[in-house]
């Protein structure tokens, strides 16, 4: 008989498809920046570099990338975060609610933006 103390760590190990399912969604994410990079005219090359393609995206947003700073501290990370996705939106000529998209579907919303028409517009105001 089981006991509800019983304690299997096999439950909590990952299997092989969610693996490649997550290397998958990364490099698509990391096209998808190198897209958005190339869009904006910056060298897409930057989008495969860990943490100074987080700089370069805030050089796009906020017209200087040491706000990508302020990622460090808690609450404000995620207000900067809500914000940056927003104008990167108004950057590439979308709304706000394009914007919010961009917060909480980031693969979906900058492949659109990546993959669709629009033009970089320069740091939004």
């Amino acid at each position: 008989m089981e006991t509800l103390n019983s304690f299997d760590i096999s439950m909590f190990q990952p299997s092989t498809g969610s693996f490649v399912f997550g290397i998958v969604v990364a490099v698509l994410a990391v096209v998808i920046l190198y897209k958005i990079f190339e869009k904006a005219g910056v060298e897409g090359w930057k989008a495969f570099i860990p943490l100074y393609n987080i700089f370069v995206l805030y050089e796009l947003t906020w017209g200087n990338g040491f706000v990508s700073l302020l990622l460090l501290v808690p609450i404000v990370d995620i207000v900067i975060s809500v914000m940056t996705a927003i104008k990167l939106a108004k950057a590439f000529g979308k709304g706000t609610g394009f914007g919010i998209g961009i917060f909480f579907f980031p693969v979906i919303c900058k492949g659109i933006i990546a993959f669709d028409e629009s033009r970089y517009e320069g740091v939004p105001a």
